[in-house]
């Protein structure tokens, strides 16, 4: 049986501006290996078979010099970047001076990809278990399908000790099909509760064991089709607003309520590691040594 191409997109091209740096290719272990590495190591291990690394134009040299090393004969590796200008002409301006969002991104690499894909996050620890949920999920799926899905965690799992987050808020029918998605761009721990703003400054509670997504998405190439045309529409009316973002969930959400799209959450019972700020690095690098402890990962990935 002829083996199914996988691909895994990481979204690499954030600036980093809350943890004061390029967290994507900041070491988490004494072998100089980042979060980035474990998920790729997870990744090649549950069957994907090319990467693609979005990033931006200026930070290409570090990222080649550190991972088309490391990767030489274990996996397909492409590079696109995400710039401020790669829009259309009649919406360009000046006065941006951050990338336009994660749908933005995930545009990029349209071009390069014909067959089911993965998306990520450079700077999140997803876990092996994630990966292979959802590559058995993805070689199921036709090509041509509206049916997508993605990894689902407790959004008590998914909280920084050190300030807020972004997370995407999830609904769910009886089904376990994604019912809505909604982008919370500030979510903090406050005590024992958890709080979301609102643009307007408004705070709610949060329910601990709320459904979220942390941006492991698992797509066919007719998701291009629909992302394209929702960024075109939220260019004609954001272009001049220098903060707003489009985001997948955003084009998650339209294609659950306006098409015959069904996503499926496949939820992970991990603990989320990831580091937003500086000082998420500890824990970070606490959980890795246990994972090596019991021999989870080798002591040396590559």
């Amino acid at each position: 049986m002829r083996k199914k191409n996988l691909t895994l997109i990481i979204l690499a091209a954030g600036i980093g501006s809350r943890y004061g740096g390029l967290k994507q290719l900041d070491s988490v272990t004494k072998n100089s290996e980042t979060i980035l590495d474990f998920s790729i190591y997870d990744a090649i291990k549950a069957g994907f078979n090319k990467i693609i690394f979005i990033i931006r134009k200026n930070i290409e040299k570090e990222f080649i010099n550190i991972f088309n090393k490391k990767l030489s004969g274990l996996i397909k590796v492409e590079y696109v970047f995400q710039e401020i200008e790669y829009i259309p002409n009649k919406y360009k301006t000046t006065k941006r001076t951050k990338p336009w969002g994660t749908g933005h991104a995930i545009l990029m690499a349209k071009d390069l990809i014909k067959e089911n894909f993965a998306v990520i996050n450079a700077d999140d620890f997803y876990g092996y278990d994630a990966f292979e949920l959802m590559a058995g999920s993805l070689k199921k799926i036709q090509p041509d399908s509206l049916n997508f899905n993605m990894i689902g965690y407790k959004l008590q799992n998914t909280i920084s000790e050190n300030g807020f987050v972004s997370r995407g808020e999830c609904k769910a029918n009886d089904n376990g099909d994604l019912i809505s998605i909604i982008e919370r761009t500030h979510i903090e721990k406050r005590g024992k509760k958890i709080i979301r703003r609102e643009s307007n400054g408004a705070d709610f509670e949060m329910d601990k064991n709320t459904i979220v997504s942390m941006n492991f998405f698992g797509f066919t190439p007719i998701f291009f089709k629909y992302c394209e045309k929702l960024f075109e529409v939220f260019l004609a009316s954001n272009h001049l607003n220098t903060k707003s973002e489009f985001y997948i969930p955003t084009v998650v959400d339209y294609l659950i309520k306006n098409t015959n799209s069904k996503i499926k959450i496949l939820m992970s019972p991990a603990k989320w590691y990831g580091v937003t700020y500086k000082e998420d690095k500890k824990n970070v690098q606490t959980a890795i040594e246990n994972f090596k402890k019991n021999n989870i990962y080798p002591k040396k990935l590559w």
